[in-house]
C-alpha cells in the first residue's frame, strides 16, 4: 500500500508510491557522460570569454588573471540574476512590495578538465572546490546588504545546466530563501519545545536505524531522507552540530570524500543521471546557533513535477527510500 510520510523539518507530506515501484534501472533519464568539446566558455584558453575572473587556483600565484595554466576559476555569472551594484530602495505599491535586484550571482569552474566532474576529479580537487565555497560566502558576508548565499550546482540539461563542463554557482540574496526560512523556523520550534537540533535528533536516529544510511565517515552522514520528494534524494551531514557551512576541523577532506562516493554511486546506479545539489547554511545574522544544521541535499532528475504536484504541494516519489539507500550501499566503486 502507498504510504504518506511527514518531513520532521517543514512538515512537507510526501506520498511514497511504492505500488509504482521503481528499481535504478526503471528510470529512462539521459545519462550525462561527458562528450569531447567543441568550443567551451569555461575551458583553458578561452578565459577571454567569461566576465573577469574574481578568483582562481594556479600552480603559481604571479600568473596572470587571463592565462590558461589554473586548476579552478571563479567568474561573474555573464547573465546573473541578481547584480551587485546598486542600493535595495525596498518600496511598495499598495499590498505589494518590492526592491532592487541587488545581490552577487557567481560561477565556480570546477575544474579545467573539460571531461572531468565532482565524482572523478581527484579528491583534492573536490577539497579546493568546497574551500572555494567557504572563501565567496565569507568575502560576501562582509556586504551588509546581503543575508543568505546560496551555493548550487545544476548538472545536465535536465537539472538547469546550460553548459556542459562542470560548474557549481552561488548567488548571495539580500533576503533569506523562503525553503532555508521554513526550515529555521521549524528546527527553533524544536528547539524551544526539547532543548536539542532536531536534525541532531534525525542524525542520531538515522545511524542508529541504518536501513536509510547512504553512507558514512568520521564527521559526516549521508542519508536517504524519511520522506524524500524524489527518487534517490541524498542528504550529507555533519554528525557533529555545525549550524554554518564551514570546513571541520580546518579540514574539507571528509567532506569531499563523502560528497564524492555519494556522486560515484549516483553516477554507477543510474548512468550518470543529471542532478542538483544545495547547501543549506545558516543565514549571516545568526551564523552561529543551537537549532539549525547545515547540510546538503543532492537531488537526481528522475522524475517530473506534474500538476498534481504543483496543485497540492506534495511530491510523489516511486522509489522508497530504504530501498534507494540500500542500491546505493550495494554499489561497487
Amino acid at each position: 500500500m502507498p504510504e504518506l510520510r511527514k518531513d520532521p523539518i517543514v512538515g512537507r507530506w510526501v506520498i511514497i508510491s511504492v505500488e509504482r515501484g521503481k528499481r535504478p534501472s526503471d528510470f529512462a533519464s539521459p545519462s550525462q557522460k561527458r562528450r569531447v568539446a567543441g568550443f567551451c566558455p569555461f575551458c583553458p584558453g578561452n578565459e577571454y570569454t567569461t566576465p573577469d575572473e574574481i578568483m582562481a587556483f594556479r600552480a603559481r600565484e604571479d600568473q596572470r588573471s587571463d592565462a590558461a595554466e589554473w586548476t579552478l576559476r571563479v567568474v561573474p555569472n555573464k547573465f546573473p540574476a541578481l547584480q551587485i551594484h546598486g542600493e535595495l530602495d525596498k518600496t511598495g505599491e499598495g499590498l505589494f512590495d518590492k526592491m532592487n535586484g541587488v545581490g552577487a550571482h557567481e560561477v565556480i569552474i570546477e575544474t579545467s578538465e573539460h571531461m572531468s566532474s565532482l565524482a572523478t576529479m581527484p579528491l583534492k580537487a573536490v577539497e579546493d572546490v568546497l574551500w572555494t565555497y567557504d572563501l565567496r560566502i565569507n568575502d560576501l558576508k562582509k556586504d551588509p546588504r546581503l543575508k543568505y548565499v546560496l551555493v548550487f550546482k545544476n548538472e545536465g540539461e535536465a537539472a538547469g545546466a546550460s553548459l556542459e563542463h562542470t560548474h557549481s554557482q552561488l548567488i548571495a540574496l539580500p533576503i533569506v530563501p523562503k525553503i532555508v526560512r521554513e526550515e529555521i523556523t521549524s528546527s527553533r520550534h524544536y528547539y524551544d519545545m526539547k532543548e536539542r537540533c532536531i536534525f541532531c535528533d534525525v542524525v542520531d536516529q538515522e545511524i542508529g536505524d541504518g536501513r536509510r544510511v547512504v553512507y558514512e565517515n568520521e564527521h559526516y552522514l549521508a542519508i536517504a531522507p524519511f520522506a524524500p520528494r524524489a527518487p534517490f534524494e541524498t542528504w550529507i551531514l555533519p554528525k557533529e552540530h555545525e549550524s554554518a557551512f564551514q570546513p571541520h576541523g580546518k579540514s574539507f577532506a571528509q567532506l569531499a570524500d563523502i560528497l564524492q562516493r555519494v556522486l560515484k554511486q549516483l553516477d554507477k546506479l543510474l548512468d550518470v543521471p543529471p542532478y542538483n545539489f544545495m547547501i543549506h547554511t545558516s543565514p549571516f545574522t545568526d551564523e552561529t546557533n543551537e537549532y539549525y544544521h547545515w547540510h546538503i541535499e543532492i537531488m537526481p532528475k528522475l522524475t517530473k513535477i506534474a500538476g498534481f504536484e504543483w496543485g497540492s504541494g506534495f511530491y510523489m516519489n516511486p522509489t522508497p527510500p530504504e530501498e534507494a539507500a540500500k542500491y546505493m550501499r550495494e554499489v561497487q566503486l
